[in-house]
């Protein structure tokens, strides 16, 4: 059920045919209201005409005027394309008061058809919402939707803007300014866009999404409200236009304080179903009037429409954990390891690295493999977990069983995605044995002063821990007892496993069974399946779990965590509601298999969680998050954190 209930009177503006101008299609509205009237700015389109020697319905900015904010007369085109910048149109305006000076931000095309490089982000200044006084351009880089704040915010004038619209994923970001020309400065935009990502605000959940600059934000009391465009499954069939909204900090507009998660609009009626662009919802404007939200909104990119809901009623959905805070950052030096051609063992691929610390040192534990499609497991080292210090020459584990010798030539097989728990002054490595049929589950283990001295010859011969005829993979062991048990995470597909045993040599039963079960969620990014990645960490508030998931949308592979209790491990306490790391560099979007991250293996240092991860089958790279900072999201979630919002 939608947040937002939509205007009995809707469309409140369709297209007039009496004005060659907008006689095809009128959206996008942004409105102003000073006093008792009502200004509706909005793009409108006339019929195909030949313009500049080309076929198309040129853009122009409309203007309305109402006193009740639904009937809306006095209709003139406001802002036409009469620079080199706009000449092929301007569309979608935002509107501002500040400074008793209208600031009409709009997206100004300057090639036809319009291609990334002539979509920019312009403005028009009016004294009087008559006249437009003068125009200017401001990115000198692709962007749309840019608005402003109606007021400065720690002393300075504040905008937003949606860079990279048409160059996706588009990001969300901010910008501010102590003179206002400098807003249309080309050198300050240019070291800007420089330091984008510095100045983006995390509204985008999954790489497959497309977000944008909805309407101008609003102040309340409890942070600046913002209602954008949300795109789900941007990239592919069945895209869905909705309207979401989040809460961003009143002193710093890049914080995130809190996030409606479901959709506060979805096309459902015939006028946003049906039109130019069918299943569409777009806000482009909205006020706050005697505490009700009114929410403007493009349909179809056709008609303006209003939608409305009692504030507090609807910021009472504002949840105020959000994923903002949770987001692993990359290390600077990615990728950390690559195939080395001249190593036999591993010249296609290095991956999917478990990871130790021993003596102040990080062993990165990884999968390789060779050009005849067998996998071995590598060691590198490095000590300050960043940069690789050693990477020793040769495997420190090899096939060695039935289960992981090839039953035909022509199949992968070998030793897969090791994982490393260190219990007891022993290194229990469990692993995928393949004999290019069926995966298992295989654990060995090595004493860590064998380790130390490379003497690799001392693993143990490997046992086969998973069920008879079952595919069975991403295995690892907790690293203390659960009430008296050892306890594994396994993977049976598509569900994690958790099983517990007496003991580690599998004296009274030979294998792992399939107990208790984590299953992935409908309709989320890991919907297809789920799988363990490295060894639980332990923590006051359960034990901390890093996951992967495959979505039905775009079958890429993403990281998540979940906490389950310390005790019963059956309980899942907490899950991300969103990935915090997904493939986005060109290591992790190509290679082997496209778009994978898969961490193995991470260590703890200065209450950072460093995580050791696959990009793409091809490489190893690495991600850092703060611990505290996940743990702390996972609580909240917990907790089902509302914003506390006070009734009048």
């Amino acid at each position: 059920m939608s947040l937002l209930k939509r205007h009995a009177e809707n469309p409140i503006l369709s297209p007039d045919t009496t004005h060659d101008w907008e006689s095809f299609a009128v959206f996008n509205g942004s409105i102003l209201k000073d006093d008792t009237t009502y200004h509706l700015l909005y793009r409108a389109m006339g019929q195909e005409i030949l313009y500049k020697n080309k076929k198309l319905r040129l853009s122009t900015i409309g203007k309305a005027v109402s006193h009740n904010g639904i009937s809306f007369d006095e209709r003139t085109a406001f802002i036409k394309p009469d620079c080199d910048w706009d000449m092929y149109g301007c569309e979608d305006p935002r509107i501002t008061k500040i400074d008793n000076m209208y600031f009409i931000f709009y997206t100004a095309l300057s090639g036809y058809p319009p291609q990334s490089m002539h979509i920019k982000s312009a403005v028009a200044l009016s004294k009087d919402l008559k006249t437009v006084t003068e125009k200017h351009l401001i990115t000198p880089f692709n962007s749309k939707g840019m608005t402003m704040f109606p007021e400065k915010i720690n002393g300075k004038y504040t905008v937003l803007l949606t860079a990279n619209t048409d160059n996706p994923p588009s990001k969300i970001a901010y910008a501010q300014v102590e003179r206002i020309e400098t807003l249309w400065d080309e050198e300050f935009w240019k070291k800007w866009y420089e330091r984008l990502d510095d100045h983006c605000i995390p509204l985008q959940r999954v790489s497959t999404d497309q977000v944008e600059i909805g309407a101008p934000p609003l102040k309340t009391k409890y942070g600046w409200l913002l209602l954008h465009s949300y795109i789900k499954n941007y990239f592919h069939e069945g895209r869905i236009f909705r309207i979401e909204a989040v809460l961003l900090d009143l002193k710093d507009p890049q914080k995130i304080i809190g996030r409606i998660k479901d959709p506060c609009l979805v096309p459902e009626t015939t006028y946003e179903k049906e039109g130019q662009i069918k299943n569409v919802v777009f806000p482009s404007g909205a006020l706050i009037e005697n505490n009700n939200l009114k929410v403007y909104y493009g349909a179809s990119d056709s008609f303006c429409c209003l939608a409305e809901s009692p504030l507090n009623a609807f910021l009472e959905h504002v949840e105020i954990n959000t994923p903002g805070i949770i987001q692993c950052k990359r290390f600077p030096n990615n990728p950390l390891l690559l195939p080395i051609p001249e190593h036999p063992w591993e010249n296609i691929a290095v991956f999917n690295p478990a990871a130790v610390e021993l003596d102040g040192k990080t062993y990165i534990i990884y999968r390789s493999t060779s050009a005849d499609n067998v996998s071995y497991i590598g060691c590198a080292i490095s000590y300050d977990g960043i940069y690789i210090d050693e990477r020793i020459l040769e495997p420190i584990y090899v096939p060695r069983t039935r289960s992981e010798i090839a039953v035909n030539k022509a199949s992968g097989s070998g030793c897969e995605d090791p994982r490393v728990t260190l219990i007891d002054k022993i290194l229990y490595m469990c692993y995928t044995a393949y004999d290019g049929k069926l995966p298992r589950l295989a654990m060995t283990s090595i004493g860590v002063l064998d380790f130390l001295k490379r003497n690799w010859d001392k693993w143990s011969d490997p046992k086969i821990i998973s069920p008879p005829d079952i595919a069975d993979k991403d295995g690892c062991i907790f690293p203390e007892k659960i009430n008296g048990k050892y306890a594994f995470f396994h993977r049976i597909e598509p569900n994690i496993v958790i099983d517990v045993v007496d003991d580690l040599e599998f004296r009274k039963k030979p294998y792992l069974e399939n107990n208790m079960i984590i299953s992935p969620r409908p309709k989320t990014w890991d919907d297809i399946k789920i799988g363990i990645n490295a060894p639980p960490l332990k923590t006051e508030y359960g034990w901390l779990v890093f996951y992967h998931g495959i979505s039905q949308i775009d079958h890429h592979y993403r990281l998540g965590a979940f906490l389950l209790d310390l005790h019963d491990i059956s309980r899942v306490k907490a899950r991300t509601s969103y990935p915090i790391l997904e493939p986005l560099e060109y290591y992790e979007k190509e290679g082997i298999v496209n778009n994978v991250v898969f961490p193995c293996g991470f260590i703890v240092k200065n209450e950072e969680i460093f995580l050791y991860y696959g990009g793409a089958d091809k490489v190893v790279a690495g991600a850092k998050i703060r611990m505290q900072s996940l743990v702390d999201y996972l609580v909240a979630s917990m907790t089902d954190k509302y914003l506390s919002v006070e009734h009048t």
